[in-house]
């Protein structure tokens, strides 16, 4: 008998340690977001392997020309598929 209450006991313990974590994390997000957002920015303004002049190009893409080929075309099929849409 003891041995079942000791198990529901733990379950909501750990439940509430989850819980209480995705608040902490909601809260820190919510207070700290301003910089946040412009940290996140910065890391991807910072980025060495990305073109500014290539927007839609990948490091990867610009190392490789048949990748570069391969991105085109999958553009141009959903370009394709938006018109056909009539987005």
């Amino acid at each position: 008998m003891g041995g079942r209450e000791r198990e529901g006991g733990a379950m909501k313990s750990a439940l509430v340690v989850a819980g209480g974590l995705v608040l902490a994390w909601i809260t820190m997000e919510t207070t700290f977001k301003p910089w946040l957002d412009r940290l996140r920015s910065a890391i991807t303004r910072s980025n060495p392997a990305a073109d500014p002049d290539d927007d839609g190009i990948t490091a990867s893409a610009a190392d490789d020309p048949k990748a570069e080929e391969e991105e085109n075309e999958s553009n141009e099929e959903l370009i394709a598929d938006q018109v056909k849409k009539g987005i």
